[in-house]
């Protein structure tokens, strides 16, 4: 019986469902009629759309990143693939066009009957989302085709002989064979190795406490008791989500105050946070409002033109020297367009007169710094990336209490400038690099990539500051954090933190301040990065083991190995890479575990590189499927 699997049934496989879905009709339409309906067969422990990240047992404080209006899993007119695109609603559309009533629990009602778009869903009520996702993809599901789920874990796949694959799941559940497997597996949970696995020993030597990364939902914070200074090494989103389950979660109340701030008032179960990292402040708030007048239509100087010019032209390609200048004017022209557009009366010329004049010029050169410097008055409406990425680069504080100030009022102002639509050039520059993101693969995958330039200028620093900028917090987050600072619950560090350890603990400073914290309480608040060699996934073990899969190394030119730890994929069709170098011919993977990366959430509009993948790998499963098909029906 001809049939192919999905393992893992969070929101990235429910996109790859619906890409099935979609294009079985069609594709079966070209082998004639099938003898038997092909089977789908759905693996994942938890429930399927919601599946370990979304799933409703978990606090229902944790919220998305994602506003309503930019979750979305189903495709629109500007992505660009060969399955059909059928439509569907965002998770703001959902929450006012579906039948809510039906959602778990009383107040998941209530929270989608009041969920605008530029709201922050929890992350209980995304799950409700996805999961309608999952049913909506199943009841498109013609006659041609059945599905099955199967409520395990996949511990092995299997290559036969006769070309399919067998699917080992765990717990005593029967095994099953297909034509092919897509592994939709999300962010993956890892052994502490190098580092983290040495805080883990000493911790363990001295009766300290540490927690290694890990997802919020999935590790236990009792370790940090009431009371007890933690350090915390992190300022992104990890961080976000355990400081709200060891306050809120712990009985501590925010309420707002007459001026709309908020203040908190302590259960007095909560540590106190002593907060570093190597920026030294926390990500970028979310932008909460819409553009000014029109949108821009990207690209416009990073064009794949353009693209293949600076890989023809470099030898070796470097990141940072041959692509980042390009990727910043096509940026700030992102942001200029908005600024000029929906603000005219901030500027001194028209868009038409800059955008011509800005044609020519490098970024960043002489002649582009004075054409900003005469056309855009204020200081505040320039865009300046470097500021932007460091803000507390070059800053020294003798007195520890002018840097908890200082950091304090950047926050303030970044919120602030993050939910007043008078700043919404920021929100051009945010669909810039969208649009830039969208590209990049282009040039990450020049054959003379640097990579070294590839690792450390565009990994550890471009997707990072890209993050940072555009991934942040809701603006909620930000005044919340505001609020523990007041409450003296959390304190900064500092840039280019530092940490040692001694018998006694933990000593953590940074480069902006003497001051030095010590504690016997660490956090790492981070999740943990892909891994092959330490994956706590028995399936990516057994593939690894039996070579069925292979991480992605790179090789500098002097020789030097740069261990990415994703599962290494075709960038034609997603199929996993094995170990002698061969795409694996029935095995395809998709998501942050995988080289194909890319987030999950669509927003409209914006071509969606992880939808592309998605109808990619879907089709080329279903056509290896049909031509098995084609090769065993008799003639």
């Amino acid at each position: 019986m001809a049939g192919l699997a999905i393992v893992g049934i969070g929101p990235r496989g429910v996109s790859v469902l619906e890409r099935v879905v979609a294009n079985l009709p069609p594709m079966l339409a070209t082998c004639g009629e099938v003898a038997e309906p092909i089977t789908i067969h759905l693996v994942d422990p938890f429930s399927p759309g919601a599946g370990r990240i979304w799933r409703f047992d978990q606090s229902p404080l944790l919220r998305m990143n994602s506003l309503a209006m930019d979750t979305t899993l189903f495709l629109d007119p500007s992505v660009t693939c060969h399955g059909p695109i059928v439509q569907g609603p965002s998770m703001a559309e959902w929450a006012v066009s579906s039948a809510t009533d039906a959602l778990s629990t009383p107040e998941l009602v209530a929270e989608a009957k009041t969920l605008a778009p530029t709201h922050f869903a929890t992350r209980r009520l995304g799950g409700e989302y996805m999961q309608w996702c999952f049913g909506r993809a199943i009841e498109r599901i013609s006659g041609a085709a059945r599905v099955v789920v199967h409520a395990a874990s996949a511990v092995a796949i299997d290559d036969l002989d006769d070309g399919t694959v067998r699917i080992v799941l765990d717990g005593g559940h029967e095994s099953f064979i297909a034509d092919a497997a897509i592994l939709t597996l999300g962010h993956l949970d890892a052994e502490p190795a190098g580092e983290f696995a040495a805080m883990v020993e000493h911790a363990r030597r001295h009766g300290l406490a540490y927690l290694a990364p890990g997802h919020a939902s999935d590790v236990s914070l009792d370790v940090f008791l009431p009371g007890a200074d933690v350090i915390v090494r992190g300022f992104g989103l990890d961080f976000v989500d355990k400081l709200v389950l060891m306050t809120g979660g712990r009985g501590g109340t925010f309420v707002e105050v007459d001026d709309g701030s908020l203040r908190y008032a302590p259960s007095g179960l909560e540590p106190v946070f002593h907060v570093g990292s190597r920026r030294g402040v926390p990500y970028r708030s979310k932008l909460d409002y819409d553009l000014v007048g029109t949108r821009a239509r990207h690209p416009r100087f990073f064009t794949p033109e353009a693209i293949a010019a600076i890989i023809a032209t470099h030898d070796p390609l470097l990141f940072r020297a041959h692509a980042w200048p390009l990727i910043a004017k096509e940026v700030a022209w992102g942001y200029y367009h908005q600024l000029f557009q929906g603000h005219p009366q901030r500027v001194s010329m028209s868009w038409a007169e800059f955008d011509s004049a800005m044609e020519p010029l490098e970024w960043c050169g002489d002649a582009m710094n004075a054409l900003i410097a005469r056309s855009v008055t204020a200081f505040e409406d320039r865009i300046d990336f470097e500021a932007l990425d460091r803000p507390l680069a070059g800053l020294w504080f003798r007195d520890d209490a002018d840097m908890q100030a200082h950091i304090r009022a950047h926050i303030a102002a970044d919120v602030h400038r993050r939910t007043d639509q008078h700043f919404s050039a920021d929100l051009g520059a945010f669909n810039a690099f969208l649009a830039v993101l969208g590209l990049l693969p282009r040039i990450l995958g020049a054959p003379t990539m640097s990579a070294r330039s590839r690792v450390e200028e565009f990994d550890h620093w471009w997707f990072g500051f890209f993050s940072y900028f555009a991934s942040g917090p809701p603006p909620r987050r930000l005044h919340e954090l505001l609020a523990l600072v007041d409450a003296g619950l959390v304190t900064f560090l500092g840039a280019e933190m530092w940490m040692t350890c001694d018998e006694d603990g933990f000593l953590a400073g940074s480069t902006s301040t003497e001051r030095v914290v010590h504690a016997r309480a660490v956090l790492d608040a981070r999740i943990p990065d892909p891994t092959l060699r330490h994956s706590r996934s028995a399936l990516v073990r057994s593939l690894a083991a039996r070579g069925s899969v292979t991480e992605q190394v790179l090789r500098d030119d002097d020789g030097t190995e740069f261990e990415l730890g994703q599962i290494k994929v075709s960038s034609r069709d997603q199929r996993v890479v094995r170990s002698d170098g061969s795409a694996h011919p029935a095995i395809f993977a998709l998501g942050p575990h995988s080289t194909s990366r890319a987030p999950a959430f669509a927003r409209r509009g914006s071509n969606s590189v992880a939808l592309r993948h998605n109808d990619i790998a879907a089709r080329s499963a279903v056509q290896r499927m049909i031509d098995r098909i084609a090769n065993t029906t008799p003639q």
